[in-house]
C-alpha cells in the first residue's frame, strides 16, 4: 500500500494535540497593525475544529 503524504499546507497551520485538532484564526498572520488590539487578542486563541472536520483532517496531517 502507498504511504498518503503530509498535505504541508494544512500541517502549517494546524497543531494536532492529545484529543482534537487546534487551527489558528484567519485573519491573524499579517497587517495586524490596522486591526483592532480586541482582534488581534482573540486571534491568538486559536480555535478547535468539530469532529467532523478532525476525522477528515486525520489521515493528512
Amino acid at each position: 500500500m502507498p504511504k498518503i503524504k503530509t498535505h504541508k499546507g494544512t500541517a502549517k497551520v494546524v497543531t494536532k494535540r492529545k484529543n482534537d485538532i487546534k487551527i489558528g484564526k484567519p485573519g491573524s498572520r499579517h497587517n495586524t497593525g490596522s486591526k483592532s488590539a480586541n482582534f488581534n487578542r482573540s486571534c491568538r486563541k486559536g480555535s478547535g475544529i468539530s469532529k467532523a472536520d478532525q476525522n477528515r483532517l486525520k489521515n493528512i496531517i
